[in-house]
């Protein structure tokens, strides 16, 4: 293979000229021949390193130990890393150089591999760059920093991000150079709150961001922690970071006020939540928004608390605050779960006037508070609104109509809906969509179509749950088919799901009623060693229960 080299001539210089302004050549001055030989040396191998890629031991000779200089590496790793795009080749030749030529790299080598590494995912090669760069009494440099933590951390190696970020800090501190961007670290704690990591997050924050000179924190670092505690109901651990923020001269603002409101409400602790924004309305310099409020009456409807609420929504209405979709639905929801339909469809009117488009979560909210009292026909008239509007449904919205139509015995529109969720391909339904479908084909007689609604829900890779397989059960036992019930029920087991003692009382009854008793003793046995064992059924791990493909479907 032939190189092309003539038109890199410039490029190379330019290589040059960057290594040598990050300078860090600590055995050996940077040029012991001219540049042109340099260059020249450079291509050799750069050739050399692609035509025996599988085995650099072309290199172990004393010529190249004598000429193979840091400088030299340098343009060879980044002509190979960035302009022929193969880091794991340039990676190679560090790594060969290292341990069998002894060479020490250029600062700008170490912060070029981490760099191009990371970004390619390939991050156990970057970590062992990075242990001979400490190795050697080095640590990235500031503009890599960023890079490297944070791709470690989002490729889940939250130890050695910790690791890199803080053994730069600390150098820092001894050396009394500036302080870490807050950028860098404040991203790693969003990134650990993110994946759930909120011990480490904590643990990280107080032990070193508190605790090190040159990881300063900012008001920021403390609302990413506090957000993460509260978003696992730890609210008054999260208070205690609130309470030691001017401490660290870092002032609360309206973001640390929210957060902590919105945890309040989420742990019910909705009067403290309202101190609180009473609290945010008399501070200097801030106000509270629609954040603010929006998340104490989204508290008070979860609650049924209806006129605190309402009081609330007039309140900041009044001071210039405009309520948003989020703090209407919540209303709207509130007053739906209540049954008080007419105060919940006048503030429906009033978010349409002004101006606001009710989406997926307000019709919904409508639509289950009419069929909660029974008035089914208003809530296909706001089904048919919500079609006009070309608001899609979600996968609750289908389930409401669905469940009150069933109800009211009405199976065939209930069917028609389920027909037009099969057509909606962003939807993933659950079973309970279709379980009380399923139950009212049973219990009217019409197993057959039972079965086809099964078929439909298998194709939708919807998998059942204990409910629907009980629900068959009974259903072929009351049309006298044992042997399909019998099936149904060890299928049950084979793909792990436990039934209950109304599943197998069930079975075991109608087995019995229809002569056959020794049947009905032998899932009784199995039931009872099952439940004296201390497991409900021979179970299989929970993948192969989501990955079987069972059909339970039965056509007679």
């Amino acid at each position: 293979m032939i190189m092309q080299f003539g038109a890199q001539r410039v490029s190379i210089s330019k290589i040059f000229s960057t290594a040598l302004f990050h300078g860090h050549a600590r055995n050996e001055p940077p040029h012991t021949s001219s540049p042109a030989s340099t260059l020249w040396f450079v291509k050799v191998v750069c050739t050399l390193c692609i035509q025996h890629s599988e085995s650099l031991a072309i290199f172990d000779t004393d010529y190249f130990r004598e000429n193979l200089n840091p400088f030299v590496a340098f343009g060879v790793i980044y002509h190979i890393n960035s302009r022929l795009n193969s880091p794991e080749l340039a990676f190679s030749l560090f790594r060969y150089s290292r341990l069998s030529l002894n060479l020490i790299h250029l600062e700008s080598t170490f912060d070029l591999l981490l760099r191009s590494l990371c970004q390619m995912g390939l991050h156990d090669s970057a970590a062992v760059v990075y242990e001979y760069m400490k190795a050697d009494g080095l640590l990235p440099g500031s503009s890599v920093l960023d890079c490297v933590v944070l791709s470690f951390a989002n490729a889940g190696k939250f130890r050695v991000a910790e690791q890199i970020l803080v053994a730069k800090a600390e150098f820092c501190n001894e050396k009394e150079e500036v302080v870490i961007s807050s950028f860098v670290y404040n991203n790693l704690l969003s990134t650990l709150m993110n994946r759930n990591r909120v011990d480490e997050a904590v643990a990280f924050f107080r032990n070193h961001v508190l605790r090190l000179r040159s990881l300063s924190p900012d008001t920021c670092s403390f609302n990413i922690v506090m957000r993460g505690l509260c978003r696992v109901s730890r609210v008054e651990k999260a208070f205690e970071f609130f309470d030691v923020m001017r401490s660290f001269n870092c002032h609360p603002d309206l973001v640390s006020y929210n957060t902590l409101i919105n945890g309040l409400c989420r742990v019910g602790k909705l009067e403290r939540a309202e101190v609180l924004l009473r609290e945010v309305k008399i501070q200097s310099g801030i106000s509270p928004d629609v954040v603010t409020y929006t998340s104490v009456i989204s508290g008070y409807c979860k609650t049924g608390k209806m006129d605190a609420a309402s009081s609330l929504l007039e309140e900041m209405i009044s001071i210039g605050i405009g309520p948003n979709l989020f703090t209407f639905n919540a209303i709207i929801d509130g007053f739906g779960k209540k049954g008080e339909l007419s105060s919940a469809s006048k503030v429906y009117e009033k978010m349409v006037i002004g101006g606001l488009h009710p989406d997926v979560v307000t019709f919904t909210s409508l639509i289950d508070g009419y069929c909660r009292l029974g008035e089914l026909e208003r809530g296909m008239s706001l089904w048919d609104e919500m079609n006009k509007r070309k608001v899609n449904p979600n996968v609750f919205t289908f389930s409401v109509l669905i469940s009150a139509l069933c109800k009211e015995n009405r199976l065939n529109e209930a069917r028609d809906l389920l027909r037009q969720l099969e057509q909606m391909k962003d939807i993933v339904p659950a079973p309970f969509i279709y379980n009380p479908v399923i139950d009212g084909f049973c219990k009217a007689g019409n197993v057959d179509e039972a079965s086809s609604i099964i078929a439909q829900m298998e194709g939708k890779g919807c998998v059942h749950d204990k409910m629907t397989f009980t629900i068959l059960i009974l259903g072929h036992c009351m049309k006298g088919r044992m042997s399909e019930a019998i099936g149904i029920y060890n299928k049950m087991l084979s793909v792990g799901c436990a039934p209950d003692k109304i599943t197998v009382s069930s079975l075991v009854g109608c087995l019995r009623k229809a002569g056959m008793a020794l049947e009905a003793n032998g899932i009784e046995e199995k039931a009872l060693n099952s439940l004296h064992s201390g497991s409900s059924l021979p179970e299989k791990t929970s993948s192969a229960r989501n990955n079987v493909n069972v059909t339970v479907a039965v056509h007679s």
